[in-house]
């Protein structure tokens, strides 16, 4: 009988994912919920076939170097800014992932942050919390969502699930992409496509909705937030470095940004070595314009069980000497 591949996963996963995968794979486990360090999971990859890999870790040449009998990396994840392809097809290295179960809760996270910063719904809970409440005042006005305009930057997967459930809000939803959505889906989402530029001018609220690639890096900076609509909000729950921090950090210091709400963050992008270590100070401090959430768009347990599910089925379908499905590169 030939030895079972070995398979490191690097974070915790559901009970039911090592059930799906103890019969195919040798597993080497991290049930903690803590973040192994770097050099943890490489001496627990040196010898493995196969590394299911989730948001905190990062893929890089030296990663693969010291893992020379990696076969698949599984990414139980959407975005794969943290991981090199393109070096990993050059180590003849299969790399997937999960494409399709994320869009509805990440979309579900964004109305909420909508919501609670238009709402003004955190000052409220503190306000509560406090020794000053002694009933209800006229003083936490809102701006509300009725009759506003909202724009959304990226019409992908989470920038059509996002379009879909704010039809109910009775709001004027504008979009840009390069790719149109059909007559149909902007007729049902009552949702009108337009240039960045007049996007950013005439929404109320900006939703960004988009991929990590160099086009994409600092796409909203200290120059396109001069373009936005004054005493507008931005919601960010795609990538931290879509923006830039602290230019949001000053449009909101200026009073030029009424708020920012977001679920990622610049110091999470491992690839870019420049990045922040530390999410902007201003930013953390001010409560009555910012909203944050820890990267909670998929953290729904049924969800997050279906993702890692799928990233086993991954890994076992290139033991089987088949190509994944889910692969975003091709090995000859």
């Amino acid at each position: 009988m030939s030895q079972k591949p070995k398979v490191v996963i690097t974070h915790w996963i559901h009970p039911e994912v090592i059930d799906y995968l103890n019969p195919y794979c040798e597993l080497i486990l991290n049930q903690t919920k803590e973040t192994l360090s770097r050099e943890e999971v490489i001496n627990r990859s040196r010898n493995a076939q196969g590394l299911m890999v989730f948001m905190p870790d990062h893929i890089d040449v030296k990663f693969l170097e010291a893992c020379p009998n990696l076969k698949v990396i599984s990414g139980a994840l959407r975005g794969y800014d943290n991981f090199d392809v393109e070096a990993c097809t050059k180590h003849n290295i299969w790399f997937t992932i999960v494409p399709d179960l994320l869009a509805a809760p990440t979309a579900e996270l964004t109305i909420g942050l909508l919501i609670i910063l238009a709402r003004r719904m955190l000052e409220g809970d503190r306000l509560i919390r406090s020794d000053n409440f002694q009933g209800w005042k006229p003083q936490l006005y809102g701006t509300g969502l009725l009759n506003k305009s909202l724009g959304i930057i990226g019409m992908g997967k989470l920038g059509k699930a996002l379009a879909k459930r704010l039809v109910g809000f009775d709001m004027n939803l504008l979009y840009t992409d390069p790719i149109s959505l059909t007559n149909q889906q902007e007729k049902d989402w009552k949702i009108s496509k337009t240039s960045l530029e007049e996007l950013l001018s005439k929404s109320d609220y900006v939703v960004l909705m988009v991929s990590l690639v160099p086009d994409t890096y600092h796409l909203i900076n200290e120059n396109t937030l001069k373009l936005m609509k004054p005493k507008s909000f931005l919601i960010n729950p795609c990538r931290g470095s879509v923006v830039d921090e602290n230019a949001i950090a000053d449009a909101i210091k200026s009073g030029h940004l009424a708020g920012y709400a977001a679920d990622v963050f610049e110091m999470e992008d491992w690839a870019i070595a420049n990045r922040p270590k530390s999410i902007n100070q201003t930013l953390l401090t001010d409560i009555k314009h910012t909203f944050f959430t820890p990267h909670l768009g998929s953290a729904i347990n049924d969800v997050r069980r279906e993702i890692a599910i799928e990233a086993a089925k991954n890994i076992i379908e290139v033991f089987s000497d088949n190509r994944p499905k889910s692969a975003i590169n091709n090995i000859i």
